[in-house]
């Protein structure tokens, strides 16, 4: 097949989920035998319009960032004007969208009508974008933000609408498109996040990982990777972090990741007098990531809210890492399918404080317990979250609804 996949990020770097399924997706398709293009947006990392990528071919339109409405104007005519222009020459068999501006510039061009349409739901953009948008003040700026809010869900509901195929990460996921935008639940099929099993994988010799990261050596250490965000609830894990340490001294937790909350989130440590127990590495390099994962005693998942499906969560149980969860989203789905143990009661300082405290005690009085939990946490991987299984569920859907397109 001739694939174009339509999206608002860029396989170029990957620095989050949204890029990682993109480029797991792409250029394992790609590895399949088949041709596999991606349209999005020119973003400022971008000194190209267009880019060969591990054999996928990636093209870039021009966007005006300058207002809302201009970035809307040049989207939806500048995306719609480079999707002709591909199309023309390549004729695509089939597109799949994974965000709503691209995918809908795309999707309402008259060169995309009768070319089969798969649409891929990481999240709710509109909901992603009042959990990160930073509150307006002034009854003007209040007015604008309502309707930034609203214009993405309408633009989201159309590429919704226009789908052949809705494919959402989680139940979790699946559940609010019915539940927001009424879509009938055999339209919505679920395909989990994957992990790449080679990268992320268990290994001995800890203490020289944790010796190469610059981490404590001999401390048992809590890891969290997240983008320092409200949702993320970081702030109640370095909160419950004050009882950890009263119960367990020879314990710390490292936050990787890079956000607004930052320098926030360092005053609450040092507020609370948490600095020999809390480290903050800044962001993460993915080549970094198996390491950060392999050098952890336990992966804390402390989200408030909005967790589609975590891709951190199936990476670090790759990894041999059992992971804590809050009961939110797709963490949810994941954790209870393994050990509903490992989810939090809820997302309060307290409910995380008892449960990482009761089982980093029971971790490190019997060293066998945690490599018993280490396996069951990499078998269970192998078993249902691999990127050759999504790939593959993918390809079936792909092929489905050209083949429906055709009789």
């Amino acid at each position: 097949m001739r694939i174009l996949f339509v999206s608002d990020v860029s396989i170029q770097a990957v620095i989050g989920g949204a890029e990682r399924v993109l480029y797991e997706q792409a250029v394992g398709l790609q590895r399949r035998g088949h041709e596999v293009h991606i349209l999005t947006r020119h973003l400022p990392e971008h000194r190209t319009d267009q880019e060969t990528l591990e054999g996928v071919r990636e093209w870039r339109y021009d966007i005006n960032p300058s207002s809302g409405t201009s970035f809307l104007i040049s989207t939806f005519r500048n995306g719609a004007f480079l999707f002709g222009r591909l199309q023309n020459e390549y004729a695509f068999d089939c597109i799949n969208g994974h965000q709503p501006f691209s995918a809908w510039a795309v999707r309402r061009s008259s060169a995309a009508q009768g070319i089969p349409f798969v649409y891929t739901c990481h999240s709710l953009s509109f909901e992603e974008y009042i959990s990160r948008r930073k509150k307006p003040s002034g009854f003007l700026g209040q007015g604008l933000d309502i309707f930034n809010a609203f214009l993405r869900r309408q633009i989201e509901k159309r590429a919704f609408a226009a789908a052949d195929q809705i494919i959402a990460l989680s139940e979790f996921t699946r559940n609010k498109l019915m539940a927001v935008y009424g879509i009938a639940e055999n339209r919505i099929l679920i395909i989990p996040g994957g992990v790449d099993i080679r990268r992320f994988h268990p290994m001995s010799g800890r203490k020289t990982v944790r010796n190469n990261l610059g981490l404590p050596v001999d401390r048992f250490i809590l890891l969290t990777v997240r983008n320092l965000v409200p949702r993320m609830g970081l702030e109640n894990l370095i909160e419950a972090m004050r009882a950890i340490t009263r119960a367990i001294p020879d314990i710390c937790l490292v936050i990787g990741g890079v956000g607004p909350l930052k320098a926030s989130l360092i005053r609450q440590r040092d507020d609370l007098k948490l600095q020999d127990h809390i480290f903050f590495t800044g962001f993460i390099p993915e080549a970094d990531l198996p390491d950060y994962y392999r050098s952890a005693d336990v992966f804390v998942l402390p989200t408030v809210e909005l967790e589609g499906f975590g891709l951190v969560t199936v990476e670090a149980l790759a990894s041999g890492t059992p992971v804590l969860g809050t009961p939110v989203g797709g963490t949810r789905e994941i954790l209870g399918r393994l050990d509903k143990n490992y989810l939090f009661r809820d997302s309060s300082p307290a409910a995380l404080a008892e449960l990482i405290t009761e089982t980093s005690r029971r971790f490190m009085e019997n060293h066998e317990r945690w490599e018993a939990a280490s396996m069951q946490c990499r078998q269970f991987v192998e078993q249902h979250y691999t990127w050759e299984k999504n790939i593959t569920d993918l390809e079936k859907v792909l092929e489905h609804v050209r083949h429906l397109r055709k009789t």
